[in-house]
């Protein structure tokens, strides 16, 4: 190809303009700077309810470095005795059913009457890159600028059920820094609900009108587990629909079992946009508080959370030590190669690596 020489003509080749640097050398350094914070300034902080030290001692908590995990542990266990006065709502439903506004709105409404909340959304890793968007604040500015509104997005990282694996961990602190009612916003409707029931109180389910999925959306083990129904966007031409749909949940709920709490779950249409609806699902979620806490099936719950978090702990753990061990990891790309090529099966493989990993342990 021969090479290109520059020309005088009547058509000139403006130079383009210089483009700034892709990455913030500003936000860069400020990173750089940002203090270190011992133990018990951390414990301090947290108790005195600066949100500085609290969103970057859940910053501490998510953090897969080593030294960072054992400095974390010990500040959650300095603020445990100060947590659990706080009622927890898991909040989850389908893409586009308007979690972010209804939280916004419910959560104004609750700070206006003094109550302290803290909202914990969780928002979906990407599984290519494992990034995540965290736009939760974009998505609730009101209650973002909110003095007595703590919002922090977690990324999900992959954790089945769009429950961040540190979110219980959170709560803890959250609740020692004075927050009295915790938001746990999941991604969505999952596989595993879980896991979002097994770290709150209450557990709202948000549903669409309109959608096509009012009976076919009833799974047994998503409904089983909710307190509330909410029906959601129930305004304008949309009323009618969202009607029906609650009378429809109403008539679908009678044939399920009664829950262990004995409550028995309701269904309401709500708006966020019109703020209708709102004000009676904040009661609602406070009566059960008090219906459970009297019959002691709120303690006892927390209590069997607490047994099952223990456990689901002791498996993470073994997890991360399985495949963080040198040993493991040459053996895992070893047999990845026997188990595609048919030569051993994927179980035999995995056998004889957890074998092998517990021989290592016992030396």
């Amino acid at each position: 190809m021969a090479k290109y020489k520059e020309q005088s003509g009547a058509l000139t080749v403006v130079s383009g303009v210089n483009q700034p640097s892709a990455v913030n050398i500003e936000a860069v350094n400020k990173l750089k700077k940002k203090k270190q914070y011992s133990e018990s300034e951390y414990v301090e902080g947290i108790l005195s309810g600066n949100r500085i030290i609290l969103s970057q001692a859940i910053t501490l908590i998510e953090s897969v470095l080593p030294e960072h995990h054992e400095l974390a542990q010990r500040v959650i266990e300095k603020c445990l005795p100060h947590s659990g006065k706080s009622v927890r709502v898991g909040i989850t439903g389908v893409p586009g059913v308007g979690k972010s506004s209804f939280i916004e709105t419910l959560g104004s409404k609750l700070t206006a009457l003094n109550h302290k909340v803290a909202v914990l959304a969780v928002d979906p890793s990407s599984e290519r890159s494992k990034g995540s968007i965290l736009g939760d604040k974009t998505r609730m500015e009101k209650l973002a600028s909110d003095m007595n509104a703590f919002i922090r997005p977690s990324p999900s990282a992959g954790t089945l059920g769009g429950v961040a694996r540190k979110t219980r961990e959170s709560i803890i602190l959250c609740e020692a820094a004075g927050f009295d009612v915790i938001f746990v916003e999941t991604v969505g409707v999952g596989q595993s609900e879980t896991a979002v029931r097994s770290m709150v109180d209450f557990f709202l389910l948000l549903m669409l009108a309109g959608a096509g999925d009012e009976l076919q959306g009833i799974k047994r083990g998503i409904v089983e587990m909710a307190d509330l129904i909410a029906i959601t966007k129930a305004d304008g031409s949309n009323k009618l629909r969202a009607g029906k749909a609650m009378h429809d949940f109403s008539n679908a709920l009678q044939f399920f079992p009664p829950p262990e709490s004995g409550w028995p779950p309701k269904v309401f249409v709500c708006s966020a946009h019109a703020e209708t609806g709102i004000d009676e699902i904040g009661d609602a979620i406070f009566n059960y508080s008090d219906y459970t806490s009297h019959s002691g099936y709120f303690s006892a719950n927390r209590q069997a959370q607490a047994r099952f978090w223990m456990h689901q702990t002791i498996e993470n753990n073994l997890k991360d030590s399985f495949y963080r061990d040198e040993a493991v990891i040459a053996l895992i790309k070893q047999y990845e190669k026997e188990v595609v090529k048919n030569r051993v099966s994927p179980f035999e493989a995995a056998k004889i690596m957890l074998q092998e990993f517990q021989k290592r342990k016992q030396l």
